[in-house]
């Protein structure tokens, strides 16, 4: 049976202009957990090529979540930070907000509150990702009454040292707490835009790589087709004591990162360059993916021969060191790709299976709850077989 495909609600806050019309489509009539090989590779097809598929109130178990997200990449086995790792390092920003389904190490619950014997886990105090304890400023806590809330942190699912980026992440929701709506503040003094989003509580919000690429004027198209970014040995250990912008988009730039010979063991081996733009394997098309928070480096080819170069950035090619230039460089190109008409914030449902491609889209968790305010999710994502498809040299006599 062919698989039913229906385009997703969009928010009103949405520009339909501007808006990538293939992003995002409902499943309809299919469950999830029973594909026949048939369909996974339509659902395989139609993932690459919308970005987002949702599933609206089907049962998962995580065994099923974790063959689904398999399927993908059917050599990959450990969880995309691997197996049981985030755990055991207590200094990662990671720690507090994962915790691993005992039978399937692969699979991770996540979310807020209290959850009492759950799939193996007699109990499991959850913790809601908070711009509180990781941006350099804070919404007020009069402003947070009144429903304002923060972007956390703008990313793509990966370790960024050893394991390469998984293909894609399955979110399912299993208890989504009722609430008001939520309004994210982009705004504060290192972003004077006064640019606002209204959300739905606790929502995913997501944002297309792909977008993000295709609105770049001419210079910082080249810079990115001819750029690749080199992360940090153990980013999340050493991003850790730094803080983020106020819009979720990358680390002010304080110098309060750990040193590199305070983090956990490390071989230069194990760190990961990867270009700055990925290649979509079924549209072809390149997709703006970068981690800005755990960005150390950024290493920059010369123009091609016989390039136009009048206004070129980095002509001759770079090996940027420089810290601060680095997230000033990201930035200015990733910050137009999350203005509030390019962002699509799910408004979940119990039930909801969420698929995304990780290799195209960027997204954060968004907003706060109150302590008794309980949801739980179950997350999967597996450390690929395979590094991302950076640009062909093609490509890059293209847009150079």
């Amino acid at each position: 049976m062919t698989i039913e495909l229906a385009p997703i609600t969009l928010p009103a806050t949405v520009s339909g202009t501007d808006f990538d019309p293939d992003f995002g489509r409902e499943v309809k009539g299919m469950n999830p957990g029973e594909l026949t090989p048939e369909q996974f590779k339509e659902i395989e097809t139609a993932l690459y090529t919308h970005g987002i598929l949702l599933f609206r109130d089907v049962a998962l178990t995580p065994e099923q979540q974790y063959a689904l997200t398999k399927a993908f990449d059917p050599e990959s086995e450990s969880y995309g930070h691997g197996n049981n790792k985030t755990q055991s390092t207590k200094k990662s920003v990671l720690h507090p907000d994962l915790k691993t389904i005992p039978r399937v190490p692969q699979v991770q619950l996540i979310g807020n509150g209290m959850v009492y014997n759950h799939e193996g886990l007699e109990s499991a105090a959850l913790k809601h990702p908070s711009h509180t304890t990781f941006h350099k400023t804070r919404v007020s806590a009069e402003d947070e009454a009144l429903g304002i809330t923060r972007f956390y942190r703008w990313h793509i699912d990966a370790a960024l040292y050893d394991y390469n980026p998984p293909r894609a992440t399955t979110l399912y929701s299993i208890t989504v707490p009722e609430g008001g709506r939520q309004t994210v503040r982009y705004s504060d003094d290192d972003d004077p835009s006064g640019e606002t989003l209204s959300v739905p509580l606790g929502t995913t919000a997501f944002v297309s790589g792909k977008k993000m690429f295709q609105i770049l004027p001419p210079e910082l198209k080249s810079l990115a087709v001819r750029t690749s970014v080199r992360y940090a040995p153990h980013p999340y250990v050493w991003m850790a004591p730094a803080r983020a912008k106020s819009d979720g988009l990358g680390i002010v730039n304080e110098g309060l990162e750990l040193p590199l010979n305070e983090l956990p063991e490390w071989e230069q081996l194990k760190i990961k360059t990867l270009p700055i733009l990925w290649k979509n394997p079924v549209t072809g098309e390149l997709h703006f993916q970068v981690h800005p928070c755990g960005a150390q480096e950024l290493i920059v080819k010369p123009l091609p021969l016989g390039a136009f170069r009048e206004g070129a950035l980095y002509p001759d090619g770079e090996h940027i060191k420089d810290l601060g230039k680095v997230r000033e460089l990201l930035h200015l190109m990733q910050r137009p790709g999350i203005a509030p008409g390019l962002v699509y914030p799910h408004d979940w449902k119990e039930r909801d299976l969420v698929l995304f491609h990780n290799r195209g889209l960027l997204h954060t968790v968004v907003g706060a709850f109150k302590p008794d305010q309980v949801r739980a999710f179950h997350q999967c994502n597996l450390a690929a077989s395979d590094v991302p498809t950076g640009p062909t040299e093609q490509d890059i006599i293209a847009w150079a």
